[in-house]
C-alpha cells in the first residue's frame, strides 16, 4: 500500500486500513517477518495473533461502529500470479454491519450483511477519513 494508515502493532504483526472502506474498518493485518505459509507460524505468532489481534480488533470494531460479525480471510492467491511467487503470511478483516454506519461524513452500507462479501463493490475513502476511522478505533484498543 502506498500511504499505509496503521492502527496498530504487536511484535509479531501491523494492522493497516485498507483504502477500500466498502466494509467499514476493512484492514489487512500482516506478519513482521518473512513467512510463505500459516503452518511455519511460531507459537508466540499464533498466541499474539489470537489475543492481541483479534480479540482486539473485535472489541475495537464493535465498540467504535457496532459492528455485528467479522470476516477473516488468508488468502494469499494473489502472490502466486507473479512469475517468481513470494508469499506472506497476511489476513484480511472485514467487520460485517447489520445496520448502515453514518461516520466522519460517509455512509458505509453492508449491502451483503450475512452473505460471502462483494468482491467488486468498492468505496476508496479520503486519507482524512482513514484517519478519523483509524482515531476511532484506537479508543478502544
Amino acid at each position: 500500500m502506498e500511504e499505509e494508515t496503521t492502527i496498530y502493532e504487536t511484535d509479531f504483526w501491523k494492522v493497516v486500513l485498507f483504502p477500500d472502506q466498502a466494509y467499514l474498518g476493512r484492514c489487512v493485518i500482516v506478519l513482521k517477518r518473512d513467512c510463505g505459509e500459516m503452518s511455519n507460524l511460531t507459537s508466540d505468532e499464533w498466541m499474539d495473533f489470537h489475543k492481541s489481534i483479534v480479540q482486539k480488533l473485535e472489541f475495537a470494531f464493535k465498540k467504535a461502529f457496532n459492528a455485528t460479525m467479522f470476516n477473516w480471510t488468508c488468502l494469499m492467491n494473489n502472490a502466486f500470479k507473479a512469475e517468481n511467487p513470494k508469499p506472506h503470511v497476511h489476513w484480511h478483516f472485514r467487520p460485517r454491519y447489520r445496520d448502515d454506519v453514518k461516520f466522519a461524513g460517509e455512509q458505509f452500507q453492508d449491502l451483503e450483511f450475512a452473505h460471502h462479501y462483494n468482491r467488486e463493490r468498492k468505496m476508496i475513502v479520503s486519507k482524512d477519513v482513514l484517519e478519523k476511522i483509524s482515531e476511532e478505533v484506537k479508543k478502544y484498543l
